[in-house]
């Protein structure tokens, strides 16, 4: 009898630091692999900036008037953990919003982080943030109908290389001047780090 307990507790304790190891090495696996890029070679097979959106006040734009700034695309949300970084992205804006356009696309898919009306989105981002970047309205990316702008962001056909989708809120997606994607980053990726401000 205790043999058999022995080595049910053997058993037990193996499979639990296999467990704890495999989790460690996706952590790993995720921390460092926060940022993907193109190769040199890449090129986009349909142009971003033909894409039509819709502000977060209603109106109707596209990306042609970004044309030779870079832009970075990225899905927010008011719950989040990562929600503080409304205040980087400001500070980006505010330091390099001579080279870069940031584009805020709010978005529920991730944990149902972003519930509230476009109108509690700006109020929220107003008077906690006081962003002054462009909002786009609410848009899926995971649910359907996807948002045309995610598609061409995660179709390699389309954008030339990347076939990622945001894995949570707040990953970014960078555009070049001459509306190529060039990196993805991951919501753990802060907009002031030199990962990003090393491009601009």
């Amino acid at each position: 009898m205790r043999k058999l307990i022995r080595d049910s507790l053997l058993k037990k304790s193996i499979l639990f630091s296999f467990s704890a190891i495999t989790s460690c090495v996706l952590f790993l696996v995720f921390f460092f692999n926060s940022a993907l890029s193109a190769s040199p070679d890449a090129q986009s097979t349909s142009s971003i900036y033909d894409i039509k959106l819709e502000s977060i006040s209603g109106s109707d734009f596209n990306l042609e008037s970004y044309r030779g700034k870079k832009i970075l695309i990225v899905n927010v949300a008011s719950n989040c953990g990562f929600t503080s970084q409304y205040k980087a992205l400001q500070e980006l804006y505010n330091q390099y919003g001579h080279k870069i356009e940031i584009l805020a696309i709010p978005c529920n898919d991730f944990g149902g982080q972003e519930p509230g009306s476009s109108k509690d989105i700006v109020e929220f981002c107003d008077l906690n943030y006081s962003t002054t970047f462009p909002f786009s309205v609410k848009s899926n990316i995971k649910s359907s109908p996807q948002h045309p702008l995610y598609r061409w962001l995660s179709d390699p056909s389309l954008n030339g290389w990347n076939k990622k989708l945001p894995s949570w809120n707040f990953c970014k997606y960078l555009i070049s001047e001459e509306g190529e994607l060039t990196h993805f980053f991951r919501s753990n990726v802060s907009p002031t780090s030199k990962k990003i401000t090393s491009l601009l």
